[in-house]
């Protein structure tokens, strides 16, 4: 069965139909919609956190924290935050498997705006260690140490300057809604995965631990995360025409590919061993706002991921695998994070405190509605 208004199918986990044939997530989606609207109304309360934004940090060399990794969301949230008025603080996790462009981005956009730099950057042995751990963890997860030393050092450069404010680029009306039971990550995961599998301690690489990320710089430090392309009519292909126009900024060719770990994860890894496409959830999310005309969506799923098969040649040097022992890692039998220690149960017990954290704007609804919910198996 498929969604009578996105691309969701029956394959994607936990997905339930309506009588009228509407999936679960668009359901989701009409509810995050009301709650974050766009137009005028999205534009004053953007001008209202952009004021206390301001407010909070008088005084201070930076007034908010934005993410760059040379993509198209990230760079525009740091032309955004500074044509708002605010002095963001740019920063970036270093896991050694940057793509030239996106590096060039990076510089570019950096040098335009005339912004400062926090950067983390990981020992890349370090780094290979844990990515090879996670592939022979036989989990999806493979690249959610990225997405955690991110946010990790997003609140490192936070905490270090006393900012109140980070600014993440996602927007579920471009991106969509990721089905629970595709992608986890928590640092207690980490460890559990690296401690295994792994020949390196995790000396270098940011953990996000719980007492860290909730107690001190959540709860004490009151560090919020704001997403403003939630409040915006974002428009992705008119964004990465001004940007190439207004900041040297360049195409790198799809979704994710400004790394190489992220785009070998999304284009090989994921499409053979777990059956999962991104392109269900960035298509169905472009259906949904009106951007792609559902038929063109479900042309263009048909079509296979395009892969350049050098990254893989990367992948197996820089991991040291033979042909054959990787192979073996895309044999093993599947597996996920209920295979290892997670903090995921902590989170299920500690629902009625994330739902109170999640009103007071402290953690985003995502993370409430997806890591606090308990799921059958």
């Amino acid at each position: 069965m498929i969604c009578s208004r996105c691309i969701y199918d029956d394959h994607i986990p936990y997905i339930t139909f309506d009588a009228d044939g509407v999936c679960n997530y668009c359901r989701q989606t009409e509810q995050l919609e009301i709650e974050y609207p766009t137009g005028d109304k999205g534009q004053q309360i953007l001008d209202k956190m952009v004021e206390q934004i301001k407010r909070d940090g008088h005084g201070k060399p930076y007034d908010v924290v934005v993410g760059i990794s040379g993509g198209c969301d990230s760079s525009y949230m740091l032309y955004l935050a500074k044509n708002f008025g605010l002095r963001p603080l740019a920063a970036h996790f270093d896991n050694t498997w940057n793509s030239k462009t996106a590096v060039e981005n990076i510089a570019n956009i950096l040098k335009t705006l005339s912004l400062d730099l926090y950067t983390h950057v990981v020992d890349n042995h370090e780094y290979c260690d844990i990515f090879k751990s996670f592939l022979k963890a036989s989990v999806p997860d493979i690249d959610t140490p990225s997405d955690i030393g991110l946010a990790t050092t997003h609140y490192l450069a936070a905490a270090k300057y006393g900012i109140k404010y980070i600014w993440e680029g996602h927007s579920f009306r471009t991106e969509g809604i990721s089905p629970h039971g595709w992608f986890y990550m928590d640092a207690k995961y980490i460890e559990t995965v690296q401690k295994q599998f792994g020949a390196y301690r995790l000396d270098t690489f940011p953990n996000l631990w719980m007492s860290q990320w909730l107690l001190k710089w959540t709860m004490i430090k009151g560090i919020k995360k704001i997403r403003p392309l939630y409040y915006i009519d974002y428009d992705k292909e008119k964004t990465k025409q001004f940007l190439s126009a207004k900041l040297g900024w360049k195409w790198y060719g799809g979704h994710h590919m400004e790394n190489r770990t992220a785009y070998f994860t999304n284009n090989y890894y994921l499409p053979r061993k777990f059956n999962i496409d991104l392109r269900f959830s960035e298509y169905s999310a472009l259906v949904r706002s009106g951007k792609m005309p559902r038929e063109e969506a479900l042309t263009n799923i048909k079509e296979p991921k395009p892969f350049d098969q050098s990254i893989l040649e990367e992948v197996k040097k820089r991991l040291n695998f033979t042909d054959d022992e990787f192979m073996e890692i895309m044999n093993l039998p599947p597996k996920t994070y209920r295979d290892y220690r997670t903090y995921k149960q902590t989170f299920e017990r500690m629902r009625p405190f994330f739902w109170l954290m999640y009103k007071l704007d402290l953690v985003p609804k995502s993370f409430y509605l997806k890591y606090t919910k308990t799921y059958d198996k």
